[in-house]
């Protein structure tokens, strides 16, 4: 067993432990699961009355008793029929037998507890000392809220108290840093119990959103992109034909319009076929590499909700190619090169890769998910990326690239993803005229790089602590004169700075010049251009970074040189 399926076991006889404990203080509660996840582990319950966070500390309390006690943790199989007996009053566990194959099921003991389990614990109880509750949230039995509603009391667990410790200091560091807190504090982004799970962007994230939105269009026309923008709203027919409506009506947002049924996009791709279809392609017009920022909305579980990391309303920069198979791969070559190029571009240093295959069920003949699989692999293979298998993992339409990044404090986070597409050109009957004058079905290449730019806005913000790189910071430089004296002549900086383009303002206050510099601080602006009475006589300034680090008597030409360099432009 490697270390992280030991924490994995040690983590999941924790959630036994904090059942154990639910259990003894309100004995009418229902149990349901209990596993263990990648940040420690979780139950979820249905409590006489709701559980509030004051009563973690008492749960709390008797799991340290019930770890004094240093109780054996024993594993068993029962029959069904006696299992049913245990678990009578409880119909989620009753469920949860149906559900098992065969004619036993598994029972974990420990003391006068016990819980349905498929074995893997620590032996003693005295062994889970170093646990620590997180949080009580909602949410719904099997995910789905059309069933019963739950609470979920969430904690981790670790083999050591330095562990934990650490945990818990990179989880103050996180909180103290979550794109919510960061966007409050400068004034980016607000949500609103009037449009709950909406958000509303201010004139700076505004301006963090634009020149994502620049950066990604420039190099998407570098690559020969062509942008269109389709409807947010269309027939609710088509949504059926895409497939859209089966597998996700439960998140579509549905109206009617002149009495006929319309639905709210939810994906940006029925658009791009409808686009593709306004006319016969030829073969010369392939490949054919539409863009769009597409504004999409998903009624997502108000619990699931996340700040701008899981919300209602977002866009994607998505990109749908219509090639030929022999096209395919130096598509997918091309998109992964973008990829690379963007997560230098934003200071993410490390990348990985997996590659989803054929799925149990699913369409399309074998040859074309030899095709494209081949292609995926082939294409990291020749960009010396290394990549994981996830075997069966792939859409019932086609194989996928899933591209992830990794942040300063080392999470994950899934950005990119290019899935080849066999069923939507079926489906939609599209074509192209190949050379022999034939009607022949193209693929397509659905991608994204950012993903979501409201999730990546979240990332980015997190990675960086607030502290954005200049080129994307909303406000870049701020000019300060030292006295009024040196207003006009501050004036005359900032001129300067916003004819060439540079995202400037001037601090109109009266404040002593430590004032300006720390309100400059703690808004986390990159850069600070300081005018007392030498710099003003002199034409010349001096510039003070974020970091503290200081040039002193810099000519306009000096200064505007040194932002071209650290921006990487010009």
């Amino acid at each position: 067993m490697n270390k992280q399926s030991d924490l994995s076991v040690l983590r999941h006889s924790a959630a036994h432990l904090l059942g154990h404990a639910v259990f003894e203080l309100f004995p009418d509660t229902l149990l349901t699961i209990g596993p263990a996840t990648k940040e420690g582990f979780f139950y979820d319950c249905v409590p006489q009355r709701s559980f509030k966070e004051e009563d973690l500390v008492a749960i709390t309390q008797r799991m340290q008793e019930i770890v004094a006690r240093n109780l054996s943790l024993e594993h068993k199989e029962i029959s069904k029929s006696e299992a049913r007996k245990l678990y009578a009053h409880n119909p989620f566990k009753l469920e949860l037998i149906d559900q098992i194959p065969g004619e036993t099921v598994g029972l974990a003991t420990q003391g006068n507890f016990y819980d349905l389990c498929r074995g893997g614990h620590v032996a003693r109880t005295g062994q889970l000392a170093h646990f620590k509750l997180l949080h009580i949230s909602g949410s719904y039995w099997r995910a789905d809220r059309n069933n019963a509603a739950l609470q979920r009391i969430s904690g981790t667990a670790f083999f050591t108290a330095e562990d934990l410790a650490a945990y818990l200091k990179r989880q103050d560091e996180l909180a103290m840093y979550d794109h919510r807190v960061l966007g409050k504090q400068l004034d980016l982004f607000s949500f609103h119990e009037e449009g709950v799970g909406f958000p509303f962007f201010h004139p700076k994230g505004k301006a963090i959103l634009n020149t994502m939105v620049s950066y990604m269009r420039e190099l998407k026309q570098q690559h020969d992109y062509q942008e269109i923008s389709t409807p947010t709203m269309l027939s609710d027919h088509l949504w059926r034909q895409s497939g859209h409506y089966e597998h996700y009506k439960e998140n579509m947002y549905f109206l009617n319009v002149d009495e006929q049924p319309y639905a709210v996009k939810p994906m940006n791709c029925p658009g791009a076929i409808l686009t593709y279809k306004t006319r016969p392609r030829s073969y010369r017009e392939l490949p054919l590499k539409l863009a769009e920022f597409g504004h999409v909305h998903r009624h997502e579980l108000s619990g699931a909700l996340h700040g701008l990391l899981r919300v209602r309303a977002f866009t994607q920069d998505d990109v749908h190619i219509f090639c030929t198979s022999e096209q395919l791969q130096p598509q997918i070559e091309e998109i992964i090169s973008m990829f690379t190029t963007m997560q230098s571009k934003f200071g993410f240093k490390k990348t990985s890769f997996s590659v989803a295959t054929r799925p149990a069920s699913s369409i399309g003949s074998d040859e074309l998910w030899e095709i494209g699989t081949k292609a995926l692999e082939n294409s990291l293979i020749r960009a010396g990326l290394p990549y994981k298998i996830a075997a069966g993992d792939g859409a019932f339409y086609g194989p996928k690239i899933d591209a992830s990044l990794e942040d300063s404090y080392g999470r994950q986070w899934t950005c990119c993803t290019i899935q080849i597409d066999f069923f939507q050109p079926e489906n939609f009957d599209l074509s192209y005229i190949a050379p022999s004058g034939e009607r022949v079905r193209p693929i397509i290449i659905h991608s994204t790089i950012f993903g979501s730019l409201e999730r990546f806005f979240a990332i980015v913000l997190e990675h960086y602590r607030g502290n954005l790189p200049l080129w994307l910071a909303p406000i870049q430089a701020r000019i300060m004169a030292i006295t009024d004296a040196q207003q006009p002549h501050a004036q005359q900086w900032l001129t300067a700075l916003k004819e060439v383009g540079i995202r400037a303002e001037l601090d109109h206050s009266s404040d002593p010049i430590k004032a300006k510099i720390k309100t400059a601080s703690l808004e986390k602006i990159p850069w600070m251009i300081i005018i007392g009475a030498r710099e003003a006589e002199q034409a010349v300034a001096t510039l003070r970074l974020h970091d503290g680090t200081q040039h002193a008597n810099l000519t306009p030409e000096q200064l505007l040189t040194l932002f071209y360099e650290q921006t990487n432009i010009g």
